[in-house]
């Protein structure tokens, strides 16, 4: 397929050169306040070095030499992580409430929105995110080599290349008549059985994946899609999951329904996305198993609010409010019983820049500040495979930081606006 190079060319294309974060400079930047997630300590009057893009020390604020940075009059933490975005798929025009809309967006105008929707969410705070599925194929792939390279501004990408999904199920566009066939890159991740998950997810990591995504349950956002039904076999899901830990590598499973659920951790999945209908079963099976949840309690209200007042299928609108209130009691549920859990917003479904607003949500129903914080830094970063790369502070850390005004352990909403950004040592705003 030509979509990866014809992707990137377009993103090179399109972006203005940033300047390289690999630089021999020394940046110091100057903290009044400074959260370490990893300790969850907080310390006064800071210094952090940064050479190279990497974290080289943490230490007391003392004379040798002026700030880089001053950053003494804020609170500063590891740059975010978010672990369920879709950017690729540039969603930004969210007043568009037609179910087939990217089917009548060419791939250049896909990948330009892909763009405009990395930038954002970079400035909002989160430099690395875990971006969970496209529809038209492998262009989150493009979009990331393009941020790596210094091409376009955006976070820190993890990516899926496309979903693991039934034919018409939770991870394909079905607003079409039926006779009205799918293109094939709209199609790349269709499986029938076992044999077809493992060559689909095959596929996706030899084509630059860095994960497989599985479309375990029926959607929320998707026509005919019902959340809580089985959509992949546990089998299918078994043989895509082992597919992927033989070549390095792992699968989420997007999972509303509580048979689901537990259907997908047993496969071997390492986090469960949006987990709805979470039973007590499904949380201590979790446990036993050291898988993350990764629920987007925030977004139900956005989707509730802004699909109303715009038209969206009052199909999607029936889901939601179905799911939103008993997914916010299974969180809270697995706050209580100390189940792992991750930060993941589904920004796309929402305007981007907008993920900040979940931390309150979790700490409403029953996290603390600092495991708010920790679930977005060091908490996903373990989740992500990165531990001590991203969300950190360690020596050898990206030096990826972001400065807010007050103090987010007494108001966590200071986090919906981050004040200064810096990824790699580079301040990006």
């Amino acid at each position: 397929m030509v979509i990866h190079s014809a992707a990137k060319a377009l993103i090179a294309g399109a972006a203005v050169l940033l300047c390289s974060a690999a630089s021999a400079e020394t940046v110091d930047v100057r903290a009044g306040r400074l959260i370490d997630p990893g300790s969850a300590k907080v310390l006064t009057d800071q210094r952090i070095r940064i050479v190279d893009g990497k974290i080289v020390s943490v230490t007391p604020w003392s004379a040798g030499g002026p700030a880089t940075v001053d950053w003494s009059g804020y609170t500063v933490l590891p740059g975010l992580i978010d672990l369920h975005t879709h950017l690729a798929d540039g969603a930004i025009d969210i007043t568009e409430s037609d179910p087939a809309g990217p089917l009548k967006r060419s791939e250049a105008r896909t990948i330009l929105r892909g763009v405009a929707a990395a930038r954002m969410e970079l400035r909002s705070g989160f430099t690395t995110v875990r971006d969970v599925g496209v529809y038209r194929g492998l262009t989150d792939i493009a979009l990331r080599d393009s941020i790596n390279a210094g091409e376009v501004e955006g976070p820190r990408m993890w990516v899926a290349g496309g979903y693991i999904t039934t034919p018409g199920g939770g991870g394909e566009i079905d607003a079409l008549a039926p006779d009205i066939p799918l293109p094939e890159t709209f199609r790349i991740g269709e499986v029938h059985n076992a044999s077809d998950a493992r060559d689909r997810a095959r596929y996706l990591l030899d084509h630059g994946a860095d994960f497989i995504k599985l479309i375990a349950t029926g959607a929320v956002l998707a026509l005919g899609s019902e959340p809580g039904a089985l959509e992949l076999s546990p089998e299918e899901m078994k043989a895509a999951c082992d597919e992927a830990k033989l070549r390095g590598s792992y699968c989420i499973a997007h999972a509303h329904g509580a048979e689901g659920i537990k259907a997908a951790i047993r496969a071997g999945a390492r986090t469960i996305e949006h987990a709805s209908y979470l039973d007590a079963e499904g949380i201590a099976l979790a446990k036993a198993h050291g898988v993350w949840l990764d629920m987007d309690i925030y977004n139900g209200d956005w989707i509730n609010d802004v699909g109303v007042k715009q038209g969206w299928p009052a199909e999607y609108l029936r889901k939601n409010i179905e799911t939103t209130d008993v997914q916010r009691r299974g969180f809270a549920a697995a706050v209580k019983a100390g189940a792992k859990l991750t930060f993941g917003t589904d920004a796309g479904v929402y305007m981007y820049g907008l993920g900040g607003r979940q931390f309150a949500y979790m700490v409403r129903y029953g996290m603390t500040p600092m495991q708010a914080i920790q679930s977005a830094t060091s908490e996903a970063a373990r989740a992500l495979g990165k531990e001590g790369q991203v969300g950190s502070l360690a020596p050898g850390a990206y030096g990826d930081l972001v400065a807010v005004k007050g103090d987010p352990l007494t108001d966590i909403r200071v986090l919906e606006h981050v004040e200064v950004v810096i990824k790699a040592g580079q301040i990006v705003r």
